[in-house]
C-alpha cells in the first residue's frame, strides 16, 4: 500500500498552485510580448517583399514556398499540436499576403457555401472574398482582373467531376496556382425544430445527390428543391418555416438556422477536391502536378499514342477525362491530370511529342500536391491563458 502512495501525483495545495499558476501566466506574457515583436519583424519582410514583387511584376501567392516554410516548421514541433501549428501558420501565410498586396478572391458564393470555407480554411481570413453567382462568374473575375485568385470545386470523391469547371477551363485562360482536398460533411438547417414539419428541401445539386438515399429513408415526403448554392439555400429558407436547407454546420450562425440533423451524407469519406485559379503561376521546383488539355486527330490509335507517350517517360497519370467541345460536334477535348512538373526539363522530349500527336496541348498548371483540410466541423473556441 505504501508503494501505490508513494505513485500517485501529489496535488498541489492551493496557494502552492496559485503561487505556481502566476509564475506561469508571468512567463505567457513575456512570450507573447516576444511572439508579437517577431510577428512585426516578419511583417517588415514581407513588406519588402511585396516592394520586390511589385517591381518585378511577380504573383503575391506561392504555394510552393509556403509548403517548403510549412515542412521545415512542422520538423520543430514538440507540445504543439501539428494541426494548431498548421492554423497559425496559414493566417501568417495570410496577413503576409496581404502586407504585400490586397487579395481578392473569388468564390461561389454567398457566404457559407463549401467553396467559402475551402478559402478560409487554406488561403486565410486576410484575403477578401468576393462572392460570385455562379461558377462562370468565378472564372470571368480571375480572368478580368477583377480577383487575383479564385476558389473552384473540380471533383468530388463520391459524384466525381463537377463538369461545369472542367468546360470553363476550355473558354477562360485561368491556370491553377494549387489546389487542395476538403472533407465534406452535410447537415439539415431550418427554422423549426423536427424533421417531421420539413415540406422542402433546398440546397445545390451536389449535395442533395451525395445525401440522397438518407434524404429518402428520413424525410420521403419532402420535396427536393435544387438551387444555386447551399448558401442560397440557407438563405431562402430564412422565411420558410416548413423548409430546410443542406450545408455546412456554420450557415446555422450565419442564417440564424436551428441544426436538424448532422451529418447526413450517405457515405461518410465524402471529399471534394477544389483548385485555386490565377493568372500566370509560379515558376521553380517543388510542382509535383501538372494539369493539361490536349484534342486529338480523328484516328484509329490517336489517344493510346499520348498514353505511351506518358508510360514511356515514366510519367503517372492520376486523371483521365473526355469532355465534348461546345464549338463542334463530336469533337473532344480530354483533361488530364500526372504527378510531375511537365515543364521541367527532363520532360521537354516528352512534351515536344505530345505536341506532335496532338492537335492541341495547354498547360493548365504546374502546382504542388495539395493537403487535406476537414472543413466540415464547427470551429472550435479554445479559452485563452
Amino acid at each position: 500500500m505504501a508503494d501505490q502512495k508513494d505513485d500517485v501525483t501529489r496535488i498541489p495545495a492551493k496557494p502552492e498552485a496559485d503561487e505556481r499558476l502566476g509564475v506561469l501566466r508571468g512567463e505567457i506574457d513575456e512570450l507573447d510580448l516576444r511572439i508579437v515583436e517577431l510577428l512585426n519583424r516578419r511583417a517588415s519582410c514581407s513588406l519588402e517583399v511585396g516592394r520586390i514583387k511589385r517591381g518585378a511584376g511577380d504573383c503575391i501567392f506561392k504555394p510552393v514556398r509556403e509548403r517548403q516554410v510549412m515542412e521545415r516548421l512542422l520538423v520543430h514541433a514538440d507540445s504543439l499540436p501539428e494541426r494548431h501549428l498548421r492554423a497559425i501558420y496559414r493566417e501568417i501565410f495570410s496577413s503576409s499576403r496581404h502586407l504585400q498586396r490586397p487579395q481578392q478572391v473569388a468564390y461561389l458564393g454567398p457566404e457559407g457555401t463549401f467553396s467559402y470555407f475551402a478559402g478560409i480554411e487554406f488561403l486565410g481570413h486576410s484575403a477578401d472574398y468576393i462572392p460570385q453567382n455562379d461558377l462562370e462568374g468565378v472564372f470571368r473575375a480571375v480572368s478580368t482582373g477583377e480577383a487575383e485568385l479564385g476558389i473552384v470545386p473540380l471533383e468530388n470523391s463520391l459524384h466525381g467531376t463537377v463538369g461545369q469547371s472542367l468546360d470553363l477551363f476550355l473558354r477562360f485562360g485561368v491556370s491553377i496556382q494549387s489546389e487542395l482536398f476538403c472533407k465534406i460533411s452535410h447537415n439539415v438547417l431550418g427554422m423549426g425544430t423536427s424533421l417531421a414539419d420539413v415540406r422542402r428541401v433546398y440546397s445545390h445539386p451536389q449535395p442533395l445527390a451525395q445525401c440522397a438515399r438518407w434524404l429518402r429513408a428520413n424525410m420521403p415526403n419532402a420535396v427536393l428543391v435544387p438551387v444555386e448554392s447551399t448558401a442560397a439555400a440557407a438563405a431562402r429558407v430564412q422565411n420558410e418555416p416548413d423548409a430546410a436547407a443542406i450545408g455546412h454546420v456554420r450557415l446555422g450562425d450565419i442564417f440564424g438556422l436551428n441544426v436538424l440533423a448532422r451529418g447526413v451524407e450517405d457515405l461518410p469519406d465524402n471529399w471534394t477536391r477544389f483548385v485555386v485559379i490565377g493568372i500566370g503561376g509560379e515558376s521553380g521546383g517543388g510542382r509535383d502536378k501538372t494539369s493539361l488539355l490536349f484534342t486529338l486527330p480523328d484516328k484509329p490509335g490517336a489517344l493510346s499514342g499520348v498514353l505511351d507517350v506518358f508510360a514511356r517517360h515514366g510519367v503517372n497519370m492520376k486523371k483521365l477525362e473526355s469532355r465534348p467541345m461546345r464549338s463542334e460536334k463530336w469533337k473532344y477535348v480530354f483533361f488530364v491530370d500526372v504527378e510531375c512538373d511537365l515543364e521541367r526539363g527532363e520532360y521537354a522530349s516528352a512534351l515536344a511529342e505530345m505536341r506532335e500527336r496532338c492537335h492541341t496541348v495547354r498547360i493548365l498548371g504546374c502546382y504542388p500536391a495539395g493537403p487535406s483540410l476537414d472543413v466540415s466541423a464547427d470551429l472550435g473556441a479554445d479559452g485563452p491563458e
